[in-house]
């Protein structure tokens, strides 16, 4: 048998051996051409491969209306865009507060030793002593009482309560035995003497045995003390060493009729207080 023979016929299992060839047709786009091996055959060329049993296969067209879809479903695939978070609404804003006025800085309260100086300078002996129980002829040795009032004259005999100031020393019995002294104790602007010089002046002449002060402005300056006379009195106090007891003004016992009793206890213990002779 010859070569030409052979060209001709070829055996059915050759045949059968030869691949598939892919080829593409005229309207195969350049990128299904770029991805594999293409060959671009036309009819003469087909019927001899099929002529071979060469089976030829090309992709199939796609549809006008599948191509179209594509993009959408792109698109569709695309991930969507986060969310835009709202912008909150600006606070409104914070109405205007008027400007606080400054606060003074709070007044010191007086010390007690600030407090003692007024009552001791402000408080003045008005006018003289005065005898309210002169020494008898029968006693010229009785024992001498001083006594201070707060009152609104210079003579603590006035008015009602210089009648009843009278009453009262009558009551503790010193209108017999004893020689009485009294003095109306006023503010700085009266005139007289101040307080603390005339009773030691008073002191030093007359040698007293008691010391009676009566109201509260005679009590703080004849001691030297800030206390209010509820407190001052109630107690035998000394000055100059000589005993002295605080009690009510007469003016006062006349406003507050409650308090007569608080001041016959204290008369009382200034004469219990008396030094023995």
């Amino acid at each position: 048998m010859t070569a030409a023979a052979d060209n001709r016929q070829a055996p059915p299992s050759a045949i059968s051996a030869i691949p598939a060839i892919p080829v593409t047709s005229s309207s195969t786009t350049a990128s299904d051409a770029s991805s594999a091996t293409a060959f671009v055959l036309d009819d003469r060329q087909r019927a001899m491969l099929r002529e071979m049993g060469v089976q030829v296969w090309q992709p199939r067209a796609v549809p006008a209306a599948a191509a179209e879809a594509a993009p959408v479903a792109e698109v569709a695939a695309e991930p969507a865009a986060p969310p835009v978070a709202a912008t909150p609404a600006p606070a409104p804003a914070a109405p205007a507060v008027a400007p606080r006025r400054p606060v003074p800085a709070p007044v010191a309260a007086p010390t007690a030793a600030a407090a003692a100086e007024p009552a001791a300078q402000i408080a003045v002996l008005r006018g003289d002593w005065q005898a309210l129980f002169p020494p008898g002829a029968d006693d010229p040795q009785a024992p001498v009482w001083l006594v201070l009032v707060d009152g609104p004259t210079p003579d603590p005999r006035d008015g009602d309560a210089g009648r009843l100031l009278d009453a009262m020393l009558r009551a503790l019995g010193l209108h017999r035995g004893a020689q009485v002294w009294a003095a109306s104790v006023g503010r700085a602007g009266d005139a007289g003497l101040p307080l603390a010089d005339a009773l030691a002046q008073a002191l030093a002449a007359r040698r007293p045995a008691m010391v009676l002060a009566l109201g509260r402005l005679a009590a703080q300056a004849a001691l030297g003390r800030t206390e209010p006379l509820g407190k001052l009195r109630g107690a035998v106090h000394a000055v100059g060493g000589v005993p002295l007891v605080a009690s009510y003004e007469p003016g006062y016992l006349l406003r507050a009729q409650d308090d007569k009793a608080r001041a016959w206890e204290d008369l009382c213990r200034a004469r219990a207080a008396l030094p023995r002779p």
